[in-house]
């Protein structure tokens, strides 16, 4: 589970650095073009990956202590 953490927190670090290379710009008419669903599923994947990570670390804490 620990590599599937890192994955999820590499994942949304890499829609983060996505949106930015992107960029925005104002179209003719006016309207603003920017890849804006990129931002929440960043958010939406290090949170994830955090949270995984987090578990995995108590999950193996608790093993240790009753391993010994």
């Amino acid at each position: 589970m620990k590599r599937a953490a890192i994955a999820l927190m590499l994942a949304g670090i890499g829609c983060a650095i996505a949106f930015e290379v992107i960029g925005s710009s104002v179209a003719d008419d006016g309207t603003l073009v920017e890849p804006f669903f990129l931002i929440p599923i960043a958010w939406l994947l290090f949170l994830a990956g955090g949270m995984l990570g987090i578990v995995t670390f108590i999950i193996r804490r608790f093993k240790s202590r009753s391993a010994s």
